[in-house]
């Protein structure tokens, strides 16, 4: 269960600061600071929220969701792979975060390799579109 909620705070990281960023047209630098800001302080001043184990990794994978969601609309503008990459995030975190300990810029890091995954996914299947649209005549 806790998975779950860790994979449902990366993707909203990344939805949400994509969405505030260039539907809201706040900006990257805006959305994503605006919004960590506010996860924040909701899961640090809820005293219910502080008893859960979970909720004390929220701000942080909501962080790094948030990350990836400051990419610009030129270089991905579908929510879908958008979606994929803060899964992708979310299950590299759960994942491979203690291996990071210690090492400044982990989030990022993590952040940059599930935009590169999720952006050679889009270009794959751009591809294999392309391949079956020419096979086909």
């Amino acid at each position: 269960m806790n998975y779950i909620i860790i994979t449902i705070a990366g993707v909203a990281g990344v939805l949400l600061t994509f969405f505030v960023s260039h539907d809201l047209k706040q900006g990257p630098i805006r959305a994503s600071a605006g919004l960590s800001l506010l996860v924040a302080i909701i899961f640090q001043h809820t005293p219910l929220l502080q008893d859960l184990t979970v909720c004390a990794t929220i701000p942080y994978v909501f962080i790094g969701g948030s990350f990836i969601g400051m990419v610009s609309s030129e270089v991905i503008h579908s929510y879908t792979f958008l979606t994929i990459s803060g899964i992708i995030f979310s299950i590299l975190y759960i994942n491979a975060s203690h291996y990071f300990n210690g090492y400044g810029g982990a989030l990022g890091t993590t952040a940059c390799i599930s935009l590169l995954v999720s952006i050679s996914l889009w270009i794959y299947s751009r591809q294999i579109r392309h391949w079956f649209k020419h096979k086909k005549t």
